[in-house]
């Protein structure tokens, strides 16, 4: 049993807080946006837990889509699915069991939240076969891990307003920043094995096109955020986020695996910064 649990825990990546993370900052940012300050414990418990779940969820489902691809990258080649430690449907009873926990919390929001659920929920299964047919199928995995933002809304507001679109499309290309990143560790395995990603796509512009995609989602967010929220604290924290930003470049530059990971692996810290930035500019106004 114990063996089993640990299993479990390496499949939803428990030790590897930093995936959940890059989800959670900005969905609550968006609660806070949404909310013009602190959302309330309900919301904000419902949205922490049900992005562990769904992240978790979305991990046994991208595990099995992927599992004849992930045996021939050094990374991911001892994954619990993989490996055939944990088979096909255990991974995917355990991924719907999460899902519907996650679907549970939903439940005790409101109308538009749940309707909302169910694309948010599509998106996400969708993503690992992407990575078969689409150059750049990070772009799908930006819209799946923004759809906190409108879902943020929904539950504060009962509606989805235009800025929290123009949120979400802001921080697809902060997804677009990291998961490049991510994909740049790759990158050899996956030429081999015919894996469609944007490292790939981009090829010898890889690092311009990421400090690209960085300046667009913190120009994006700078201007939405500061439509209805100013204070000086919220301008030290975009200048962190681009201090972050520059110290990013700094390691990946020379694309060795071991920078673009340390890249990739903290960069919720980015995020963290943003979203510090926003409850602080609340609670000191």
């Amino acid at each position: 049993m114990a063996e089993r649990l640990r299993l479990y825990l390496d499949l939803i990546r428990w030790d590897r807080p930093a995936g959940w993370l890059l989800l959670l900052w900005p969905s609550l940012g968006a609660l806070w946006l949404a909310a013009g300050g602190f959302p309330g414990w309900h919301l904000l418990i419902v949205f922490v837990l049900g992005t562990i779940l769904m992240r978790s969820a979305g991990c046994c489902i991208n595990d099995v889509a992927d599992r004849e691809f992930d045996r021939h990258v050094k990374r991911t080649a001892e994954r619990p699915v993989t490996s055939g430690r944990v088979g096909v449907r255990e991974a995917l009873a355990l991924g719907a069991v999460l899902a519907l926990i996650a679907f549970a919390l939903v439940l005790t929001t409101n109308a538009a939240a749940i309707a909302w659920s169910f694309p948010a929920l599509a998106i996400a299964i969708a993503y690992p076969y992407a990575k078969r047919v689409v150059s750049m199928p990070q772009a799908v995995l930006g819209v799946a891990f923004s759809f906190g933002i409108p879902m943020a809304y929904a539950a504060v507001q009962g509606r989805v307003p235009w800025q929290a679109w123009a949120l979400l499309a802001g921080n697809l290309f902060w997804v677009l920043a990291y998961d490049t990143e991510y994909a740049m560790v790759d990158r050899d395995d996956d030429l081999r094995i015919g894996m469609k990603t944007s490292a790939i796509t981009l090829g010898r512009f890889d690092v311009a096109a990421i400090m690209g995609f960085y300046l667009l989602y913190l120009a994006s967010w700078a201007w939405l955020i500061t439509r209805q929220l100013t204070h000086p604290v919220l301008w030290l924290a975009f200048g962190a986020a681009a201090a972050q930003v520059l110290w990013h470049h700094r390691l990946i530059r020379a694309r060795t695996r071991e920078g673009c990971f340390r890249a990739f692996r903290l960069n919720h810290w980015l995020g963290a910064t943003l979203l510090a930035g926003v409850v602080l500019a609340y609670a000191l106004r």
